[in-house]
């Protein structure tokens, strides 16, 4: 085998890009949680950027490599070591049979992922390797990792074209406070003029209710014309739906297929890493964009994504990723 889970930590799944085109069959998404963060690092170790990786949640997994792999770690620091020692993050990191990877406590955000040079060798269901927990779908059986789990690599590396180019500076997520930017709809047409300005002018904070399916803010409640209730639609991720009860619930990777809740807003893709990187306690508000706006960003992020590897890759006439505004 490759890896031995000697500690599964507090939630560790296998999650790529997700299950697409099943929703209609009652089949969740799923996928990565910062599904940024995740691209980062598969380009970092070569890999397609929406090849599976492992999500971890807060307290991160330990373990055992019994294979030489090339691996990088993203998202939010938790303090990931190897042997003991310091890993840097948002650097391909060649690890040796023998060796331990292990995580202490978060020291910013609250996802780490881990990509593996080459994948890791597991089969996938309905088109994804996502692991969506309440259905036992994807993954390794479905479930999260656990002591005693082993997984091998697709097809190892223990050299990578410019190896030593392969390293960026870590993304910040230490702020408390963020600003999520929607695009309104469909149903803000529910919503009184007063519930509206609520939601764009108030602040709202992140509660303990808070997983991969959904995060739910608590604050001033956001007026409806009438109430809560529609009958049942679609809910993308970063949909923001608003009960009757008039506090926020932001849907998430996991998230229900449908629901019959009037949904305000939608979070904007570019904006995906910075709820997935949030904290209870942690304070939101919410900033009005146009779709053509959203749409830039999303593609800012793409050509920033494929500046990278470019860079990576030493492609004579490719942009370097540092052209874009999508640095650090």
């Amino acid at each position: 085998m490759s890896i031995r889970i000697t500690n599964g930590g507090l939630l560790t799944t296998v999650q790529d890009k997700g299950r697409y085109g099943y929703q209609e069959f009652g089949v969740p998404v799923s996928g990565a949680m910062d599904p940024h963060s995740m691209a980062i690092a598969n380009i970092l170790v070569d890999n397609d950027e929406n090849e599976a990786v492992l999500e971890v949640t807060l307290l991160g997994p330990r373990m055992e490599f019994t294979q030489d792999n090339i691996i990088a770690v993203t998202g939010g620091d938790l303090a990931p070591t190897l042997d003991g020692a310091p890993l840097p993050m948002y650097t391909a990191v060649l690890v040796r049979a023998g060796q331990t990877l292990a995580f202490t406590a978060p020291r910013t955000g609250c996802r780490a992922f881990i990509a593996f040079a080459g994948g890791l060798a597991l089969t996938p269901a309905m088109g994804s390797c996502s692991t969506y927990l309440k259905a036992k779908i994807g993954g390794l059986e479905g479930r999260k990792l656990d002591k005693g789990d082993e997984i091998a690599f697709r097809a190892p590396a223990v050299a990578l074209p410019n190896m030593e180019k392969r390293t960026l500076p870590a993304v910040d997520f230490r702020a408390t406070e963020h600003e999520l930017r929607v695009v309104m709809g469909p149903q803000n047409d529910y919503f009184t003029d007063a519930g509206i300005a609520t939601f764009l002018g108030e602040t709202y904070s992140v509660t303990n209710q808070f997983d991969r399916m959904g995060c739910r803010l608590d604050g001033t409640v956001i007026e409806h014309v009438k109430d809560g209730n529609i009958i049942s639609d679609g809910i993308s991720f970063g949909a923001i739906q608003i009960p009757s009860e008039g506090k926020p619930i932001i849907m998430l990777a996991d998230r229900q297929t449908v629901g019959g809740y009037t949904k305000i807003a939608t979070v904007i893709s570019a904006d995906f890493s910075e709820i997935a990187q949030a904290k209870a306690g942690d304070k939101i508000h919410f900033q009005k964009v146009s779709i053509q706006e959203a749409q830039d960003l999303y593609r800012a992020k793409k050509r920033w994504l494929r500046a990278l590897r470019a860079t990576l890759d030493a492609v004579p006439s490719g942009p370097r990723f540092d052209d874009y505004y999508w640095g650090y």
